[in-house]
């Protein structure tokens, strides 16, 4: 990577989340980027039938990008392909639709995370590869908030800032981590401790803490995502009807 005058930069790792037709031949490109974060790039000319960056704007690949300009939309200047992986197939590409959406609504522009983009492109290869891809999604959503400033408190009571008992249940209270239930509490609302020591850990070995964790992701993104939907959810929720 390396950059020079006029804002140009050269060589950049990327993923492109999303893209939308702008004037009459050009793109729209809205990237996830190593070192700059989400950048919007216009790719000029890139929908004309013979352009050499057409075909290579294609999500879950693993690009190098090149740009240059000032302000919110830089100009798109070269595109090289870096190891292609196979296409995101099926379940695979809306989970991987549900990952783009998520950087796309929360993450703001120009502000770099490389662990989120190395949990984005671990996430997109389990994948793509046909790897089992829930460890990987939900490490990518608790670094996500991690990098957001939302980070989780796991492994101590909120209340009284004890370890976490593996043996109780817990519920996880908004902005402030495990609170201790009473026998009272019903599962669905609840979190065991064991399985919330594991998550702080990155250790989804056991399938009690994919389940939980997932529940416990879902309840925080739909907080943070603030009342905004997601369309690849709907889409999921439709087609498991189906």
């Amino acid at each position: 990577m390396s950059g020079s005058g006029k804002g140009r930069v050269d060589g950049q790792a990327a993923y492109v989340l999303h893209t939308h037709p702008f004037r009459e031949t050009s793109l729209i490109v809205e990237a996830l980027t190593r070192d700059y974060g989400r950048i919007a790039l216009v790719a000029r000319g890139a929908r004309r039938p013979r352009s050499a960056m057409r075909g290579l704007l294609m999500a879950f690949q693993p690009l190098e990008l090149g740009w240059f300009g000032q302000g919110e939309m830089r100009t798109l200047a070269k595109v090289e392909w870096i190891g292609g992986q196979p296409l995101l197939q099926a379940q695979a590409l809306l989970l991987g639709y549900y990952m783009n959406e998520l950087l796309l609504k929360l993450l703001p522009r120009e502000d770099a995370h490389p662990a989120l983009f190395q949990a984005y492109a671990e996430a997109v290869h389990a994948l793509a590869v046909g790897e089992p891809g829930q460890a990987s999604l939900r490490r990518f959503e608790k670094t996500l908030l991690k990098e957001l400033g939302y980070g989780l408190t796991l492994d101590r009571e909120a209340d009284s800032g004890r370890p976490v008992d593996p043996q109780k249940r817990y519920a996880y209270v908004l902005e402030r981590g495990p609170v201790l239930l009473g026998g009272e509490a019903g599962e669905a609302e609840s979190f065991s401790g064991r399985a919330l020591l594991a998550i702080a850990q990155d250790d989804f070995s056991e399938a009690e803490t994919l389940a939980q964790c997932k529940q416990l992701m879902r309840m925080l993104i739909h907080h943070y995502l603030g009342g905004q939907r997601l369309s690849s959810r709907r889409v999921f929720m439709e087609l498991q009807e189906l």
